[in-house]
């Protein structure tokens, strides 16, 4: 069992949903088995939050918005502990998260691009409308209460770049650097790289509260990238 865990992920599948069934019957046989495999679940989201292509899953690709847009990419902290403190609960309060989520995205006029895993992907022709939801995101979450007292924490990344639209979904730098500066941020905070600010224009950038955190190199990333946080 634990070998198999090991190798899934050099397992070739027809397609995505053949990935997903085989997943979840290997989990299942893991549970059985009283195997709480950590490592495979950091080892997929990993995988899924790095590749640097966003398939729309959620919405048709036709309906994406083209040139500049802004990524809003959200995920929750410490997802693998959750799943190990809440067990079958886990999946509801994933749904609960994305539910809440996708809702704030489309008050904002933004487009789903893809949820998976922890994580949850929006697209908005205005970078403004993204900061808009993400302050409403994360100001709903902190009003929700959870099972057992679970603390449920999301980090959200917003950048604004220019990414290719093709036939599958968002592919670019762009892309990868929204990952990147989500994953530098921690439960609770908005983090706007300094494209998504300069995309505001000087007079809506007054209505944002934003505090500098000043130059990080972010991995795979050629150039160390100006932060800031939203609130």
């Amino acid at each position: 069992m634990r070998n198999a865990l090991a190798r899934f992920d050099q397992v070739a599948f027809e397609d995505d949903a053949a990935r997903e069934r085989a997943r979840q019957r290997l989990l299942r046989a893991a549970k059985k088995h009283g195997i709480v495999p950590l490592g495979f679940f950091d080892v997929q989201l990993r995988k899924e939050r790095f590749e640097g292509e966003v398939r729309a899953r959620a919405t048709d690709v036709g309906s994406l918005p083209r040139g500049r847009v802004t990524f809003l990419l959200t995920d929750i902290e410490a997802s693998t502990r959750l799943l190990h403190e809440l067990g079958d609960r886990y999946a509801g309060v994933l749904r609960d998260v994305r539910a809440l989520i996708r809702k704030c995205v489309r008050a904002a006029e933004g487009s789903e691009v893809d949820s998976r895993a922890d994580e949850f992907f929006a697209v908005f022709r205005d970078a403004g409308r993204a900061i808009e939801a993400a302050v409403a995101i994360q100001g709903s979450l902190r009003e929700r209460s959870w099972p057992g007292g679970a603390n449920v924490r999301v980090r959200i990344g917003i950048h604004t770049g220019r990414p290719t639209l093709g036939d599958t979904g968002y592919v670019g730098i762009a892309v990868h650097a929204a990952a990147r500066i989500s994953a530098a941020g921690k439960g609770g905070q908005i983090i706007v790289s300094e494209a998504a600010l300069a995309a505001l224009g000087k007079r809506r950038r007054t209505e944002v509260t934003v505090r500098s955190l000043g130059r990080h190199s972010l991995r795979g990333l050629p150039e160390p990238l100006a932060l800031f946080e939203a609130g």
